[in-house]
């Protein structure tokens, strides 16, 4: 295992999972791939090309300074978070750039797996960015990762059931008006209701809006956090997800379903509203080219920010997206952080939306006339992200977001009277070690 150079700083202690993975891990001190002393290895999420295309953009215009090479991660997030965490802990030192999902930040900056973001740095790829890709990227109130692209979920409507239901859709709507409608005239509500992090994304989504919390103190070791799921809001958000779920607004397959699946049936003749990423644009302009979509199904979509669940209160969009970290054991810190900073440039982002389909972090990129031509929504999206927030950030993220997956699904069997506390019981408990997930 490699020494630590000089002027890195000590690690602090390891938490959560990556402690198991340790012992594991120690084979894979050293084994990135071999490198010339200024080419880079960047870690990238899979995606159509767009983090590749940038990292050769960068490499030609930093003139020799720096060359960037991608390393593909598995698609799976939490596959992509196990493998991070296993090359970190083992202190592999090919991790010089890594793209990294936001709840995953504060597990991999707690311990002291990533180098420290320069100040200079993060005053200049900070600027202009968006709230809510700011606070996922930030651990104890300091920026640990900068940010890439962001992601949020919008309300997407058939402009026909809304009209049926005379709604006006330029005024934020709730949670109970969308239930309503679509339960009126016989349509299915697009939501993901498959174990999975979306679930996770559901319920935190709900919490938010609602005025809470589900950590109420993430700093805090395991054994003396405080869920806030048997709240008042953490009731709401259990009574909106479990009405869905038995009065069957959510379609027949609800309990399984992921983000494409709730598109293909928002696409139908019995779609009405959904809650679902940027992505949903490409694709059903995809299906109309391909001719396996009517035109006028395109015609009749909206989109406005994500429902309310309290009248009169903002809403609080899901927050997803990718950040850039640095390897604490990199040997190439300074350059990392050069190509970061050229990544993230606001043209690049522009670029890498409207050709992969990932809103900018950055607000400047939004202003790019390429990206409202591809993405009418753009506006809307950039709203959202603003009022975006993040799940809980905690180096224990993924035994709370397991915890939620198993407990609150399948729809229909969640209470409002039973779920949260059942929930909060048996995440407090996994924190304890009293249960395994």
């Amino acid at each position: 295992m490699p020494t630590m150079p000089a002027g890195k700083p000590a690690r602090k202690r390891i938490t959560g999972a990556i402690f198991t993975m340790i012992a594991s891990s120690l084979v894979l001190s050293g084994c990135g791939p071999a490198q010339a002393d200024n080419t880079l290895t960047w870690y990238i999420n899979p995606d159509n090309g767009g983090q590749a295309a940038i990292a050769e953009k960068c490499s030609a215009e930093s003139g020799g300074e720096y060359r960037i090479e991608t390393s593909l991660l598995p698609t799976d997030a939490a596959a992509q978070r196990e493998q991070l965490a296993r090359r970190l802990a083992a202190g592999d030192a090919s991790l010089d750039i890594m793209s990294i999902d936001p709840p995953f930040i504060p597990e991999l900056a707690e311990p002291g797996f990533l180098a420290p973001v320069p100040e200079d740095v993060a005053e200049r790829t900070t600027k202009n960015v968006l709230e809510g890709a700011l606070a996922g990227a930030t651990w104890k109130d300091e920026l640990v990762t900068v940010p890439f692209w962001a992601n949020t979920q919008i309300l997407w409507y058939r402009k026909s059931v809304a009209e049926a239901a005379g709604l006006d859709m330029s005024n934020p709507v709730t949670w109970k008006q969308v239930m309503d409608a679509a339960k009126e005239q016989d349509k299915y509500l697009g939501v993901q209701g498959a174990q999975a992090e979306s679930m996770t994304v559901w319920v935190n989504s709900l919490i938010e809006s609602s005025g809470g919390e589900i950590l109420e103190n993430p700093e805090a070791p395991a054994d003396e956090m405080k869920l806030g799921l048997t709240s008042d809001a953490g009731r709401t958000a259990a009574e909106i997800i479990g009405t869905i779920g038995d009065e069957g607004l959510g379609g027949p397959g609800l309990a399984t379903s992921t983000e494409n699946d709730s598109m293909i049936q928002f696409q139908g003749d019995k779609g009405s509203f959904m809650v679902n990423y940027p992505f949903v644009w490409p694709a059903t302009k995809a299906a109309v080219e391909a001719g396996t979509l009517e035109k006028s199904v395109l015609d009749d979509i909206g989109w406005a920010l994500y429902p309310r669940t309290l009248d009169g209160e903002d809403t609080a969009p899901p927050l997803g997206g990718i950040n850039l970290g640095v390897g604490a054991e990199s040997d190439n810190v300074e350059l990392a952080y050069k190509a970061i900073e050229c990544i993230v440039q606001p043209e690049n982002q522009a670029t890498y939306f409207v050709t992969n389909g990932n809103p900018p972090s950055n607000t400047e990129a939004y202003e790019d006339p390429r990206v409202e031509e591809q993405f009418p929504m753009a506006p809307t999206i950039r709203d959202s992200l603003e009022l975006a927030a993040p799940r809980p950030q905690t180096p224990y993220y993924n035994e709370i977001s397991t915890g939620i997956q198993q407990t609150w699904t399948p729809p229909d069997e969640v209470e409002a009277d039973t779920t949260p506390a059942e929930s909060e019981d048996f995440i407090i408990a996994v924190l304890r070690g009293e249960k395994l997930l």
